[in-house]
């Protein structure tokens, strides 16, 4: 028996799109209580950890499939990995003395700054002893052309448990499918094409959310498609943290109460969103201001963030691969008004919204799937080559409950997003558990003052729960 699936097309961009300076992988740092996960001799007790994480592997198959390329035409499909070895992907380290946040922040980025090797399956985690506060962190890396954000949450929540778990069955044996013959993909690749018109024609009446068979539907799509594509094939402003960026990364990251998050968006009629947005917009100004732009010059910038936002239907939910579609929003930089700032941020978005931005570019990536991946392809890279938005942001909701890692509860999570060409920082951000917390991956070189934009993001985020609180009426 034999059997592989094709990446989609939004999977194959992120292949396609990986250099030697810019690696696709999301990834992120998980905090848990290491107290229920030591051994008898003090540690960590690694084997019981591999053990688990083995026993739950048969429920994420992709996660031991490799790349394979089709003859001729060259297109990424998944098949089994006949040589899986688990002891290569999970990997024990340890922080020296004293294990401070400083040191594992700085071992993150290097695990970032390495690609994943292409012949084997594209992830690994690597469980990090040592941690002070009595912690342990498991840093996780997995191929953008895996999964999403939203899909890493859904993949994490595979591994771990919504309580405590003290025992667990055995690791089912692993018998890998045989890989097919080349005859079998050529033979397959041509019948795709011989169908390819026919499925076209009727996939693009099924491509949108909504109705696109009246004059109104089909109306309202194609103006959405103009608006994303005029910013898409333009340029934003150049600013100090865009440029020329190579392979080596740092990161840091920022904790904030998600009940003070929403207090000021409810206060603001916002959304949480446009408040993130309006604390990222905040603490760039306050961060370009002191690498020596000018409140005239601030007010100068097409400052724009890419925002990913979901587009799976419910039927979609659980699965593997991405389902996302960009946003490209201006955001008003040159605004010294926090509250100002907030309220336009809120009727861009609004604006987006009821544009159907989001539902059109679904529909262009549910096209793409009907063509050759390529063309979709050299469009990303166009858009790229335009450097058409300044920094990436992405929100991820992620569960309110507490997870575990067998008896070790997870405390914090950190999440990254790769940067892309032109970015030397991009953001990532994850609620969990009433709390809301910021990822940020920069360039080791273009942004070597990182830790001042994650104070300027607290900052920005101070000042703005400030102006908006309502003021205390005093007692006679």
């Amino acid at each position: 028996m034999t059997t592989y699936q094709r990446l989609s097309v939004a999977d194959q961009i992120f292949l396609d799109m990986e250099s030697p300076e810019a690696h696709m992988h999301v990834a992120g740092c998980f905090l848990f209580d290491a107290r229920p996960l030591r051994g008898e001799h003090g540690g960590i007790d690694f084997e019981r950890i591999e053990r688990y994480f083995a026993s739950r592997l048969y429920k994420l198959p992709r996660y031991r499939q490799r790349i394979h390329r089709i003859p001729v035409e060259g297109d990424p499909i998944w098949v089994d990995d006949p040589t899986f070895n688990l002891h290569y992907h999970l990997r024990h380290t340890q922080l020296p003395p004293p294990g401070d946040e400083r040191q594992l922040k700085r071992l993150c980025g290097r695990i970032v700054s390495q690609a994943l090797d292409r012949g084997k399956p594209l992830w690994e985690m690597w469980v990090v002893d040592g941690v002070e506060g009595d912690r342990v962190a498991v840093v996780t890396k997995v191929h953008h052309c895996l999964t999403d954000g939203v899909g890493g949450v859904e993949l994490l929540a595979t591994l771990l448990t919504p309580e405590p778990l003290k025992t667990f069955e055995p690791a089912p044996p692993f018998l890998p499918r045989r890989a097919p013959e080349r005859s079998e993909l050529i033979r397959d690749a041509v019948a795709r094409r011989m169908t390819l018109p026919g499925t076209l024609a009727r996939g693009l009446l099924r491509a949108a959310r909504h109705p696109i068979d009246t004059a109104d539907g089909i109306g309202s799509t194609l103006q959405a498609l103009r608006e994303a594509n005029e910013l898409s094939m333009s340029s934003a402003s150049e600013t100090p943290i865009n440029g020329p960026i190579g392979a080596h990364r740092r990161f840091d990251w920022l904790a904030l109460e998600l009940g003070a998050i929403k207090a000021i968006k409810n206060r603001a009629g916002a959304t949480v969103n446009d408040v993130c947005l309006a604390i990222a917009t905040g603490a760039f100004r306050h961060f370009l201001e002191r690498r020596g732009l000018t409140p005239r010059e601030l007010g100068e910038l097409d400052f724009r963030a890419a925002c990913p936002v979901n587009v799976r239907e419910e039927k979609e939910n659980g699965g593997l691969g991405n389902r996302v579609a960009n946003l490209f929003v201006r955001l008003p930089i040159g605004e010294a008004d926090p509250v100002a700032r907030l309220a336009e941020i809120h009727e861009t978005m609004e604006t987006l919204k009821s544009s159907g931005q989001r539902d059109a570019m679904g529909v262009v990536e549910r096209a793409a799937e009907l063509t050759h991946p390529s063309l979709m392809t050299f469009m990303a890279r166009q858009t790229l080559e335009r450097n058409s938005t300044n920094f990436v942001l992405t929100n991820v909701p992620g569960p309110r409950a507490p997870w575990y890692l067998l008896e070790g509860q997870l405390l914090e999570t950190y999440p990254v997003v790769p940067l892309i060409k032109g970015h030397g920082v991009d953001i990532a951000l994850m609620s969990y558990c009433g709390g809301l917390y910021w990822g940020f991956c920069a360039d080791w070189e273009l942004v070597p003052d990182l830790h001042d934009l994650v104070l300027a993001t607290r900052e920005a985020f101070e000042e703005l729960g400030t102006v908006t609180r309502p003021a205390e009426s005093s007692a006679d």
